[in-house]
């Protein structure tokens, strides 16, 4: 967890010097390091409310404050005091998202999450520098306006209450059907065709379908409540039990 405090703090010092490239491997760095902490935490039996917490202030500094500071001074400092409060709104909204995941434990299903997760948000950002680097673009007029609309919409999508897949549920320790080696395979190709590139679009594309379920109610499980009554006996009848007794 701390080695993905540094990552998140170096990012934002590769930013301030400009070097945008190391800044977004760091927090793409920081984000294998947040995989990680978790699972090494449940396999040594270390899990605890401290370890928690820690973690949620950690990922707000690389996932939230650092990927919205590279954003900025990257692409949307033109856009003077508004770009300013989008990548604002981009750390805020990261807060609250980890604020309302810390308090959710337990209440939400663990098989999805309530809102965009936040490493997940910031690999977007990370990922469409690689990706602008890797095609030559400059983050022009009409290009800075599109990833300024990107960094608004996922802010807004992380305090949404669409319904992520976390793939909790897939037990690679276990048998699993033939189809996810093939998909496996067909994602590993797509990404090496172009890393950079293939990395932000299989992003966006997580986010964005996430988006479309939500709006659309796609996907989303009715729950049916079945109400237990509870009848009391009557004092007649439990006198009458205490007598045969």
């Amino acid at each position: 967890t701390t080695a993905n405090l540094f990552c998140g703090f170096s990012s934002m010092i590769f930013s301030i010097k400009g070097d945008f490239k190391n800044a977004a491997i760091a927090v793409v760095v920081a984000a294998i390091f947040d995989l990680l902490d978790g699972r090494l935490a449940r396999l040594t039996h270390a899990t605890s409310k401290f370890g928690a917490e820690y973690d949620s202030l950690c990922d707000l500094v690389s996932f939230g404050v650092a990927p919205a500071m590279l954003m900025y001074l990257w692409a949307l400092e033109p856009f003077g005091r508004l770009g300013m409060m989008a990548c604002f709104l981009f750390a805020a909204c990261g807060a609250l998202r980890l604020a309302r995941f810390n308090v959710q434990i337990g209440i939400v299903e663990k098989n999805y999450f309530q809102g965009l997760p936040i490493p997940m948000a910031a690999g977007i950002v990370a990922s469409s520098y690689m990706a602008f680097e890797d095609l030559g673009w400059k983050p022009s007029e009409w290009q800075g306006t599109l990833l300024f609309a990107m960094v608004v919409l996922l802010a807004i999508v992380m305090v949404s209450n669409f319904r992520y897949r976390s793939f909790k549920d897939l037990d690679l320790k276990e048998r699993l059907p033939f189809k996810y080696l093939i998909l496996g395979v067909l994602i590993l190709v797509v990404v090496a065709l172009k890393p950079e590139v293939m990395l932000f679009v299989l992003f966006l594309t997580y986010a964005t379908l996430g988006a479309i379920f939500g709006v659309l109610r796609l996907g989303k499980k009715r729950k049916e409540i079945k109400a237990s009554v509870y009848a009391p006996e009557s004092t007649l009848e439990l006198d009458l039990q205490e007598e045969e007794n």
